[in-house]
C-alpha cells in the first residue's frame, strides 16, 4: 500500500478529497472566463494563483541530530557537493515481484528514494560529521529563504466541462488570497494548460518564448514543439536547464543558435542556457523545427 500510494503521489493522482493550502501568500496573477452555463449563466473560470511559501530548511546541527534519531548515515555526493541524510525506508516490489531494499535521502530542501544498489554504486559516500556540516551548511547558505511558484486551477462551475479536464489529476484545493478573496477550485497540471485552453477555446497568452522559458524553468512545464521535439525542464546535479528532447538529429543547426550539448551518463543531451538568451534562443530554436 506504501508503493501504491508513493506511486499515486508522484504521478499526482493520490486523492485525499479537498485539500487546503497554507503559505505566506496567495496572489491571483491571471483570471480569464473560459466556459459560460448556457442555462443558468454560471461561469467558469481558470486562475493563475501565484503561491510564496518560507522555505522549511534544516540547520547542519538539526540535519544531524535528524540522522541519530532515525539511525541515519551522513552522505556526500563527490560530484555535486551536495549533502543529505541517508536513513531507512520501506522496499518496494519490482515487476518480478522481487524485494527492492531502498533508503531515503534527505536534502535541504526535498527528499528522495533510491534503491541501495543504485546508491551503493552511485557518488554519495559517507562522511565525517564535520565534512557534512560544511557541506550541508554551504549549500543552506545559498538557498533563498522564499520560493515562488503557481497553481493552475479551474473555478466555478465544473460539472459541465469536468469531462474536458485531464483525467490523471482530479485534485480540489481550498485557498485563501492575501486580499481575503476564498477559491475552491480543481487543479490543471502546467504541463497540460495547452490542452486544456485549446479544448475550452481559451486564448493561450503563455506561449512566447519569454513565457514558455519561465514556465518550463519555474514550473516543471513541458512543451511539444514542431517535428517530434519536447522542451522540459531537467534537473542536472541539482541545477534545472531547459532541454530539447528527440533533438540530436538537429544538433549541429541547434548548436549554431545557441544551444550546447552534453554527455551525461554516456549519452548525448541538448539544452538552451538558462541565461538571459534563453527566450531568444528558444525562438530560434522554433524557427528551426517548424
Amino acid at each position: 500500500m506504501s508503493q501504491q500510494i508513493e506511486t499515486a503521489r508522484a504521478a499526482g493522482v493520490f486523492e485525499v478529497g479537498v485539500e487546503t493550502l497554507r503559505a505566506e501568500q496567495f496572489t491571483v496573477a491571471s483570471k480569464e472566463s473560459v466556459y459560460t452555463h448556457r442555462g443558468t449563466g454560471s461561469v467558469t473560470n481558470y486562475l493563475k494563483i501565484e503561491r510564496v511559501q518560507k522555505t522549511d530548511i534544516k540547520t547542519a546541527s538539526e540535519a544531524v541530530e535528524f540522522a541519530l534519531k532515525h539511525q541515519g548515515r551522513l552522505m556526500v555526493n563527490s560530484n555535486s557537493r551536495n549533502a543529505a541524510v541517508c536513513i531507512p525506508t520501506h522496499s518496494i516490489f519490482d515487476d518480478k515481484g522481487g524485494v527492492v531494499p531502498r533508503v531515503l535521502l534527505v536534502r535541504p530542501q526535498n527528499q528522495m528514494r533510491v534503491p541501495v544498489d543504485k546508491l551503493e554504486s552511485s557518488n554519495w559516500k559517507e562522511v565525517s560529521t564535520q565534512s557534512f556540516i560544511t557541506a550541508w551548511s554551504k549549500e543552506v547558505d545559498n538557498l533563498p529563504k522564499f520560493i515562488t511558484d503557481y497553481i493552475h486551477l479551474v473555478t466555478g462551475i465544473l460539472l459541465p466541462i469536468w469531462k474536458i479536464l485531464p483525467r490523471k489529476n482530479s485534485r480540489v484545493f481550498r485557498l485563501q488570497t492575501s486580499d481575503g478573496e476564498k477559491i475552491l477550485g480543481r487543479v490543471v497540471n502546467a504541463e497540460d494548460i495547452c490542452t486544456v485552453a485549446e479544448q475550452l477555446g481559451m486564448k493561450n497568452k503563455l506561449l512566447s518564448p519569454e513565457k514558455l522559458v519561465s514556465l518550463v524553468l519555474n514550473e516543471n512545464y513541458s512543451q511539444q514543439l514542431p517535428g517530434g521535439v519536447t522542451l522540459r525542464c531537467s534537473s542536472i546535479a541539482g541545477e534545472r536547464r531547459i532541454e530539447l528532447v528527440n533533438a540530436l538529429p538537429l544538433a549541429d543547426r541547434l548548436v549554431v543558435v545557441g544551444c550546447f550539448t552534453e554527455i551525461i551518463q554516456w549519452r548525448k543531451r541538448i539544452f538552451i542556457p538558462t541565461n538571459d538568451k534563453a527566450a531568444s534562443i528558444l525562438a530560434a530554436v522554433i524557427e528551426i523545427l517548424a
